[in-house]
């Protein structure tokens, strides 16, 4: 693993994404290694070109000291679009914990996205929030599968007991099912286990694309050969997640949750 400090004139930029005004992303790549990850994109911008994503991380050192007073008005901003804010560098470095420390003054409503078990250590910080939730990423139970799919990733249970020990603290989480790989992923089985300690859900279509297929679809070839052709086609495939996206919605309405689904960006609203 190749770690590198670098330094950021700001950490704070502004977002196209539907649910962010603002995106803040404490490090350059991701030790997690997901073999579906899209955000090996950055690469081309950060001077990572020949590298492996999951095997580099830039450190922004000076990422909490460029955080300015100011007021958000309510605008929302996400830790960790591109990057998971908790992988396990942060645990040396604490820049997530920095840039958190700074922001409560602002007070901005603040969304955190990792699946990492390391942010039960900034509990005690984000309590001190007036607005703040965190989403936690699965899209499997199984221990085998995940270690294949998120090699340093914490563990399914990990996360689960993460979701857990945050509603215990009155922090507002949701699951975030993502990405759906078909014939994996078992979204019943996720919203039983975690309906305890949550009942906010969101649900996120797996994109094959250039940089992720043939990772994806050695998994595939492994685990379910059977399914091999309908992923090599997996992008034309609107009618079984159009299908899947109708599952989903009676489900979450019979079990009265709170739900969104991600499969089509542009159009899909929060219910």
């Amino acid at each position: 693993m190749k770690i590198k400090e670098i330094t950021t004139k700001s950490i704070i930029t502004e977002s196209k994404l539907p649910d962010a005004d603002y995106v803040i992303n404490p490090y350059v790549g991701c030790q997690h290694a997901c073999i579906y990850c899209y955000a090996d994109f950055m690469k081309r911008f950060t001077g990572h070109s020949s590298d492996t994503w999951g095997e580099f991380v830039d450190v922004k050192i000076n990422s909490a000291n460029t955080i300015r007073l100011t007021s958000f008005n309510g605008k929302t901003i996400l830790i960790g679009s591109v990057t998971d804010p908790y992988q396990q560098t942060e645990l040396k470095y604490g820049n997530t914990k920095g840039i958190l420390k700074n922001l409560l003054v602002s007070q901005p409503n603040i969304e955190i996205l990792t699946k990492s078990s390391s942010i039960l250590r900034d509990i005690d910080l984000l309590i001190q929030f007036k607005n703040l939730r965190v989403g936690i990423s699965l899209n499997t139970l199984d221990q085998k599968l995940s270690n294949m799919m998120e090699p340093y990733a914490s563990s399914p249970q990990s996360r689960i007991n993460v979701i857990k020990q945050l509603s215990e603290a009155g922090i507002e989480s949701y699951l975030f099912i993502s990405p759906i790989f078909p014939y994996v992923t078992n979204f019943k089985d996720l919203l039983e286990e975690t309906i305890p300690y949550t009942r906010n859900f969101s649900f996120e279509n797996l994109n094959i694309r250039s940089n992720n297929r043939a990772k994806i679809l050695e998994f595939i070839n492994q685990v379910l050969p059977e399914y091999f052709g309908f992923y090599a086609n997996l992008n034309s495939q609107s009618c079984y997640w159009q299908s899947l996206k109708s599952e989903i919605e009676l489900y979450c309405k019979n079990k009265d949750l709170k739900y969104r689904i991600y499969f089509d960006h542009s159009t899909d609203k929060k219910k």
